[in-house]
């Protein structure tokens, strides 16, 4: 994703205040201060920033230690689906932890959850292994792509974020990977269509797939011509919940399968109705060869997969006993957990809830762009909306130090979000009612207008 910064022209304006208001309560700043003395560093960003003690969660509320009440838009990065002490997932997780939560033997959650996502995922994807992190998923899924294509190159694409483990690592597409090095040989990174911020400085449809033609390029030239996989996320949920036009991974299937290549479709962040759609490939109506899930598939319980086709997940050597197998993927509790999750997002017209609710907070979202000169390229699809913030009258992204004043003072006024970088990712709980959306976009809207007026648009 091709970087815009304000330093490119003019000086960057000014934080809308040297401070911002304090969110965290005594209670929730004590314990943070507590746990600080002996929890290593590197926590998610929006735990360090909030310093929040969490007590306690009710549908798409989240309470501290101090009682205060946040209307989550958050969901633990898109992680808890069903929000929090779902009535159907806490009677689940109970009764299965009474009798058994670990091992690898068959369970009868276990047995009903596979059989339930070869029905419910697209096409003749029917195989499902599972695991408990979303990296150890996709290394998994790289195992497997050369199990199957006796190949070993991987291609990724910027801005893409797929784990953090050594495997994947090279094809995390961003600084993060600087002074990590050496990376794993044999990957390669592309622009993402991205199209609000492309990488060529091209318009869409105009620019003719300009992107995939590069990468073509690119195999053809950078590549030993032994590319196992393409990997890609339907939408680059880190990057900013960036949304590819319609017909990118179309284009890209038919590139795979041109060079003979699996493709890869990493449904973190997009399966399970987050999108609108059970699973977000069906905005393009393709098929993977493998597909990786998590987040929202336990529900908030770690649990992540891979699922694939018959003829792919039947290759050796990652078919062989123990050659695909996790100590904790699978087991009973987890099995339990994404059993529920699942039943209940079917149940509850979870889905179809999230496009009726995601449509109408993206029309009031994008509505701020005509009001807020700080507000620019609203996009979004389901429960899946990001938006960025910007130099008025520019597409260059405003500063950090902007957004984490707009961060602090939301959770003071009780909205919890993933604001404290120019690219806002907005993931709520699916279970989110219209009302709770739109009375935290009331306040979400305040405060930019503020921020805006404060920065002297």
């Amino acid at each position: 994703m091709t970087q815009h910064t304000t330093a490119l022209a003019e000086p960057r304006p000014a934080a809308p205040s040297s401070v911002a208001p304090m969110a965290a309560g005594p209670r929730s700043l004590a314990a943070f201060a507590a746990e600080a003395e002996f929890l290593a560093p590197g926590t998610q960003s929006v735990a360090l920033f909030s310093r929040l003690c969490i007590d306690r969660g009710e549908g798409v509320m989240l309470y501290d230690l101090d009682g205060r009440r946040y209307i989550d838009l958050l969901a633990g990065v898109g992680v808890a689906s069903l929000g929090y002490a779902h009535p159907k997932f806490v009677a689940a997780m109970q009764r299965q932890v009474a009798k058994v939560h670990v091992g690898s033997f068959t369970s009868e959650h276990r047995a009903a959850l596979v059989k339930l996502m070869a029905q419910i995922t697209p096409g003749d994807l029917n195989r499902t292994q599972l695991y408990s992190s979303g990296a150890e998923a996709v290394e998994s899924a790289f195992r497997l792509a050369k199990s199957y294509t006796g190949k070993t190159e991987f291609i990724g694409f910027w801005g893409g974020f797929h784990g953090k483990t050594s495997g994947v690592l090279p094809l995390l597409g961003s600084n993060f990977k600087h002074q990590l090095g050496p990376l794993m040989p044999g990957t390669y990174s592309t622009p993402y269509a991205s199209c609000a911020r492309c990488a060529f400085d091209k318009t869409f449809p105009s620019c003719a797939w300009h992107c995939v033609e590069f990468l073509r390029k690119k195999i053809e030239i950078e590549t030993t011509n032994d590319v196992a996989a393409i990997i890609v996320e339907p939408i680059q949920g880190t990057a900013g919940n960036v949304i590819p036009p319609p017909g990118y991974l179309r284009v890209l299937r038919e590139l795979a399968d041109r060079i003979g290549a699996l493709l890869i479709a990493d449904e973190m962040l997009t399966g399970f109705g987050r999108t609108g759609k059970m699973f977000a490939i069906e905005h393009d109506g393709i098929v993977p060869d493998i597909m990786t899930i998590g987040k929202g598939f336990g529900g908030g319980f770690p649990m992540t997969g891979v699922v694939a086709r018959e003829q792919v997940a039947t290759a050796k050597p990652w078919a062989n006993p123990s050659g695909s197998s996790s100590s904790y993927g699978g087991n009973p509790l987890a099995a339990a957990a994404a059993r529920v999750s699942i039943e209940t997002i079917i149940e509850e017209g979870l889905v179809e809830h999230s496009r009726v609710v995601g449509e109408r907070m993206l029309a009031e979202m994008k509505s701020w762009q005509r009001e807020i000169p700080i507000v620019g390229a609203v996009r979004g699809r389901g429960l899946m909306i990001g938006m960025d913030l910007v130099v008025p009258g520019t597409d260059r992204l405003l500063g950090k130090d902007v957004a984490r004043w707009i961060f602090d003072t939301l959770l003071s006024r009780g909205v919890l979000a993933m604001i404290y970088n120019p690219e806002v990712r907005i993931n709520p709980p699916l279970v989110i009612r219209e009302e709770e959306a739109l009375e935290a976009l009331a306040v979400m809207k305040d405060v930019l207008r503020e921020a805006a007026e404060r920065i002297g648009a």
